[in-house]
């Protein structure tokens, strides 16, 4: 900017020569100057104050918009935000086959206590300790005094109890939201649902986590936000569970037995439709581990999955389908059954004396321990093996539970011959009944493999081919002769209109540090419905059962496990849509052969 000077000489000496006062000039120059500046310095505060007026303005605007949003939008609750990683509450429901709540959420409080803002803490504790029995108030006291700023009380309130504490008055006890797992259904599928713990947790929020069963073993799956909430749908029918785990209950008590499972699983697809383990427990309040030696003793225990036992006779039916399907003999061949059976310093024996030999069917029909086992030389060691690996008894099953991936079946550590024989009548490899479920439905289904699941299927899935067609038709008729011949082990099993077809089987029950029980068994009963047209595999299975009947202290599985199993069916088969129908006549063309 160029500046005009206050004396400019040219103006001065020609004032001087006029006879002017030349600091007039310089006057004049300095008022215009002057002025020159408040007119360059308003021109500036009106293009700021301009600028200013819009800023408002657009603010204004601004605001004006999002509170006409918020007046229109639908209320909700303000969130606190907070620093470092957020804790995920939100746990996915877990639902029945048919969209039935099996496990979901719900809102409850905690209760923690500021101490160093309490007015009466002896008085709070003394409150406390009338609203939660369980507290120790001498503690609660020592605590509320010593200084500290922050304690946990309860984790969980139910709504009553967070009122009364309330009602204290004392604002040193606060309350936090959280999430906590609800089981509407009470202990109907407890083993299946296993139970939830609570992993970090802050007193505005807790990490909910599966601590056993499906919880823990879809634990990510079930906390996963891409999910956004989709339910977990299980194979499980929350109807059929609810009945398989009353009559089991009630058979269990009958029998005298002190454990007891059954498992419902479709043939064809490996769905469980039930499974149950006795005793049980309310996983909305899961007890604590037991402690000692057995862990069976436990309600946390189940028995589906982790009980290992040797099966005893239902293993049977397995010597004589590999025996038909290789051809070695056929349902009428005749088999030497004259015992004892030696081997050594071991002796197998029958039951009863069935004489001097048996067919191969009536050998099943009458559990001929001497005539399996003579099956079992036939097969052979390496080709028993081989098969049974296929059925799935040298490996933990894959079903979707975090308890079976520790229950491996025994094996023996030297598969010898006399090994061959005793496993062919179900005695020297321990599996559990998961594993024979899963075996069964091998039977059922015409020979091929299946993976038990509790996960909803669609159609059927089948896997390797185990027997062939005709192998596996054979093998149902003679379980169907177990249970409709008046000499069959399983008589008390024929559910009229269902056609059953199965095999028992009493085991010895082994000592904790080696040896059998003479008084004590597991008593089995593996069954297929209906025959004709197999659908459902069922095992029931009792954990030292005895009844006194027509005049005798029973134990063996004719006697107790099927009983239970019969009534189990009698009650499920119309719950699973299947009505009564005539059987046929003949069943494979397999008929029983005079002895």
């Amino acid at each position: 900017m160029i500046r005009t000077p206050l004396r400019p000489l040219a103006r001065i000496l020609d004032a001087r020569q006029k006879g002017e006062n030349p600091d007039a000039i310089e006057r004049e120059n300095l008022r215009l100057r002057h002025e020159e500046m408040r007119d360059r310095l308003r021109l500036r505060a009106e293009q700021r104050l301009l600028l200013l007026g819009i800023m408002y303005f657009c603010a204004f605007l601004v605001i004006a918009v999002r509170m006409g949003g918020l007046a229109a939008s639908e209320a909700t609750e303000p969130r606190a935000a907070t620093n470092g990683a957020s804790i995920v509450g939100q746990r996915a429901d877990i639902v029945d086959r048919k969209g039935r709540i099996l496990a979901t959420n719900m809102e409850v409080h905690s209760l923690y206590a500021h101490p160093h803002q309490m007015i009466d803490p002896l008085r709070a504790a003394e409150e406390l300790g009338k609203i939660f029995p369980e507290l120790d108030v001498a503690d609660l006291k020592k605590r509320f005094t010593s200084g500290r700023k922050f304690m946990w009380i309860r984790k969980k309130l139910s709504p009553e109890q967070k009122q009364a504490v309330h009602d204290i008055g004392e604002p040193g006890l606060l309350f936090g939201p959280r999430e906590m797992r609800l089981y509407p259904n009470g202990a109907v599928a407890a083993h299946v649902l296993g139970g939830y713990g609570f992993g970090r947790e802050g007193v505005h929020s807790a990490e909910v986590l599966g601590t056993a069963g499906i919880e823990k073993f879809h634990d990510e799956m079930l906390r996963d936000p891409a999910r956004e909430g989709a339910p977990l749908e299980l194979s499980i029918d929350l109807t059929l569970q609810a009945a398989a785990e009353k009559v089991l209950y009630g058979g269990m008590k009958i029998m005298g037995a002190k454990g007891a499972t059954a498992i419902l699983m479709d043939a064809h697809n490996g769905e469980i439709l039930a499974l149950a383990s006795l005793p049980d427990f309310d996983p909305n309040d899961r007890p604590l581990p037991a402690l000692g030696d057995d862990p069976s003793i436990s309600p946390l225990f189940n028995r589906a999955v982790q009980g290992v036992y040797e099966l005893g006779s239902t293993f049977k039916i397995f010597a004589a389908a590999q025996a038909m399907d290789l051809g070695l003999v056929n349902p009428g061949t005749m088999v030497d059954i004259r015992g004892p059976l030696t081997w050594g310093k071991h002796r197998i024996r029958d039951f009863h004396n069935y004489g001097r030999e048996l067919s191969v069917t009536k050998v099943i029909v009458k559990s001929s321990n001497i005539g399996t086992a003579r099956l079992a030389q036939m097969i052979g060691a390496p080709r028993q093996q081989a098969f049974l690996e296929k059925l799935g008894f040298f490996d933990v099953t894959p079903v979707e539970l975090q308890e079976a991936k520790r229950a491996k079946p025994l094996l023996p550590p030297n598969w010898s011959e006399l090994s061959t024989m005793t496993i062919s009548y179900g005695h020297g490899l321990s599996a559990s009944p998961l594993h024979l479920a899963t075996a069964y439905s091998v039977v059922a289904n015409g020979g091929r493999m299946v993976q038990p699941t509790l996960m909803r299927q669609s159609g059927p899935k089948l896997g390797e081919r185990v027997m062939s067609e005709r192998a596996a038709a054979a093998s149902r008729a003679m379980l169907r002769l177990v249970v409709s011949h008046k000499e069959g082990t399983a008589s008390f099993g024929d559910v009229q209109g269902y056609a059953v077809g199965g095999k028992t089987g009493t085991a010895d029950k082994p000592k904790p540090k080696g040896g059998y029980y003479k008084d004590k068994v597991i008593a089995t009963f593996a069954s297929i419905f209906p025959i004709h047209d197999p659908k459902y595999v069922l095992v029931v299975t009792l954990d030292e059962p005895e009844i006194h009947a027509a005049g005798e202290l029973r134990r063996t599985a004719g006697w107790t496990a099927v009983p239970v199993a019969a009534e189990m069916i009698e009650r499920l088969a119309p719950l699973l849509g299947l009505r009564p129908t005539i059987e046929p006549e003949t069943l494979a063309g397999i008929t029983l052969t005079s002895q």
